[in-house]
């Protein structure tokens, strides 16, 4: 397929998750930037904003396996990764595999399960592989993670272990729709429409493993001069000095931009980044990645409010 064809293809898709998410337009376009650039998303938003709906529409336009985790108090790392279960019949110890062993993996209210079991994801979002009993074992390609959670301030959520939010490329918080958008919902349900019914809702998938796969080969062809690459870095630098940040943006966190950046640029029919790209990718990939500190968090300062004053701030190459 040429880059054209692809394009039109993702075009396709945002169409098909159209027909069971109204509105969200933002976080379907990140979904999309997420597959292009093989990393992992996190949906952050109160229940009943579609989190879930938006993942499986979005998992229903690709012809690749999904499997859904609901992420409880109790769930053990085993239930995820998989474990070694005992076969009286051969008198020996067989891999059972756990639901990550996917294409893409919907972690649904994955803040509301102890650090213990979130961290079983660490090494599958990063490294593609896990390891069970001294034994490590490739993830199906491509593998992408799409977690939901809901605020840290509801009741039974724990907060995610940092380690473990730097591997996610992007977070994208969804908000309550607007009314226009909420009176169409509503008309769809009087209508008839059953969010467990994707298919009789005419969603369709459009893409394939082998198309996808020629999407990010052509992402990653796309190019980023010198001047935008030292742009992304002075951005990410000014997260870490930054007197109200505790921890600012890593050297992952600047990869992540650059990734992001070139599937943004890609699905605009750019062959080379810009700083406008940079600037439209900066508060989902580094939102994040930004640890206040406790005396800024009292005052009401908020990620998105330092990235935008940075974004002010670090001076645009021309």
């Amino acid at each position: 397929m040429t880059d054209t064809d692809l394009r039109n293809a993702f075009s396709r898709v945002r169409t098909e998750v159209g027909k069971a998410v109204v509105g969200q337009d933002a976080a379907v376009t990140g979904l999309m930037i997420a597959l292009l650039a093989g990393g992992h998303v996190l949906l952050e938003g109160v229940p009943g904003v579609a989190k879930t709906l938006l993942v499986r529409a979005l998992s229903e336009t690709l012809s690749l396996d999904t499997k859904r985790v609901q992420f409880t108090p109790d769930l053990m790392p085993g239930d995820v990764t998989g474990s070694l279960v005992y076969d009286a019949k051969a008198g020996e110890f067989e891999f059972r595999a756990g639901p990550v062993f996917t294409n893409i993996l919907l972690a649904d209210e994955i803040n509301r399960t102890p650090p213990k079991t979130q961290s079983a994801l660490l090494e599958a979002m990063e490294e593609r592989q896990v390891s069970v009993d001294g034994e490590t074992r490739k993830l199906p390609v491509p593998f992408l993670v799409a977690a939901t959670m809901n605020p840290v301030e509801y009741e039974g959520t724990y907060t995610l272990p940092e380690a473990q939010l730097d591997r996610f490329l992007m977070k994208l918080i969804l908000d309550l729709p607007e009314r226009t958008d909420e009176v169409e919902v509503l008309a769809r349900h009087a209508a008839g429409f059953n969010p467990r019914d994707l298919a009789g809702a005419g969603v369709t998938a459009v893409l394939d493993g082998a198309s996808l796969a020629e999407a990010q080969a052509a992402v990653a062809r796309v190019g980023a001069s010198a001047d935008v690459l030292g742009y992304a870095v002075d951005l990410a630098r000014a997260t870490r000095q930054s007197p109200s940040v505790k921890l600012g943006v890593s050297p992952r966190g600047t990869t992540a931009l650059l990734a992001a950046s070139k599937a943004w640029a890609w699905l605009n029919g750019m062959d080379a980044i810009t700083p406008d790209h940079i600037q439209a990718m900066a508060l989902p990939v580094m939102r994040h990645r930004i640890q206040l500190r406790p005396e800024a968090e009292l005052e009401g300062v908020s990620a998105d409010t330092i990235l935008r004053s940075i974004l002010q701030q670090v001076q645009v190459p021309i």
